[in-house]
């Protein structure tokens, strides 16, 4: 009795100040009840359809007059992926990290060349993790407090930094969550990525970050965390993200003009630390997608698979999806991540979800998989 009385009063002193919920605030996972009193505070926004391919995909200069690095200004919000921070760092993004699927998707076709149908289904699946399906808005950074009375579960909202779906365990750059930052830049990681750098330098690329470098490093990664991570987890989708983030510096990071898949360790820091493009930067001469990703995880194969609540207990999971079972992926990604992070959607919102995951099916090369929906078709 007092919880209900208490759950009460909690709802009718956030109905008040439902204006707190920021309008990029994630909806997924939120209760009955929360979304009973967060939804008619916002105003639905149809989702425009995604961008088709630039006619120029030509190598540009990027870092230019219209978009010149600027420092992060109060309150804008950067997050764990250093492609997007620099992007919104240059003003291809909007500056304060809060932009449309239709931005994010031309932001990277724009600033970095990115293929496509990469572009809008990665956009698109982390849109409906991350963002808010009835604005319309993503943020491209961690979640975010209230600033005011709090509904009864989530503390947190918005943002790329959902665990375990695109910012996961045994990144580059960034800690596990278990150890209680994983989004911000990890000095202690990078100088281990710049010893990788120096231990394949006479044999691999002169201290160049390639593709014989990523596929160590990502190996030496994975084994640290199996080692120091008792929660860590290497299954769908993180298994595709965290070997897509191996490749992204190569196919991304070094200037469209050069040609020998070498990234210098001062650009790459530029880029993960300091959020900006070198001065004269060109994107990559034609679309990139996440192209060597074969060559990095065929180094020292691992399987999906997780610790089981301690250290160095890493157990493969069959039900996982792999590089090769893709459709599986997709299927597993609606089914079971969308769809448990909203069971029973009605009115503007199930309209919306539905919308973007047909924009997310849309994006899945020659339509090769089954379409699913989990919320029935409109």
């Amino acid at each position: 009795m007092l919880r209900s009385f208490l759950l009460a009063v909690t709802l009718a002193l956030y109905c008040c100040t439902a204006r707190a919920f920021p309008a990029y605030g994630s909806l997924a996972g939120l209760s009955r009840r929360e979304l009973e009193t967060i939804l008619p505070t916002l105003t639905f926004q149809p989702p425009d359809s995604p961008p088709g391919p630039p006619a120029d995909t030509s190598a540009k200069l990027v870092n230019d007059a219209a978009h010149p690095w600027q420092q992060q200004a109060p309150g804008d919000i950067r997050g764990p992926c250093p492609g997007l921070n620099t992007l919104a760092s240059h003003g291809w993004l909007p500056r304060n990290g809060i932009a449309t699927p239709v931005q994010i998707i031309n932001a990277v076709q724009d600033g970095f060349n990115m293929e496509n149908q990469l572009a809008r289904f990665v956009t698109y699946a982390a849109f409906l993790v991350d963002g808010n399906v009835i604005t319309n808005l993503l943020s491209i950074g961690g979640k975010t407090s209230f600033t005011g009375p709090e509904p009864p579960s989530p503390a947190i909202v918005g943002g790329l930094n959902t665990h375990a779906v695109f910012e996961g365990d045994a990144s580059m750059t960034r800690g596990d969550a278990f150890f209680g930052n994983n989004h911000d830049f990890n000095e202690t990681l990078f100088d281990q990525v710049r010893n990788f750098f120096m231990a394949f330098s006479n044999q691999f690329g002169a201290g160049k970050y390639n593709l014989t470098v990523a596929g160590e490093l990502r190996f030496q990664r994975i084994k640290e965390s199996i080692a120091t991570n008792p929660t860590f987890s290497f299954v769908a989708p993180r298994f595709f993200t965290a070997y897509a983030e191996s490749v992204f510096p190569i196919n991304f990071f070094i200037d469209g003009r050069q040609n020998d898949g070498q990234l210098d360790l001062t650009v790459a820091r530029g880029f993960f630390q300091g959020m900006r493009m070198p001065d004269g930067f060109f994107r990559a001469n034609g679309p990139k997608g996440a192209d060597g990703i074969n060559v990095v995880a065929a180094a020292h194969p691992v399987p999906p698979g997780a610790n089981t609540g301690a250290l160095n207990t890493f157990t493969p999971d069959p039900t996982s999806a792999n590089f090769s079972t893709f459709c599986l992926l997709y299927s597993n990604f609606v089914n079971q991540t969308i769809k448990g992070l909203y069971p029973s959607p009605t009115g503007d919102l199930r309209t919306a979800l539905n919308i973007n995951l047909n924009f997310l099916f849309q994006a899945i090369p020659g339509a090769a998989c089954p379409q699913v929906f989990p919320f029935g078709q409109d």
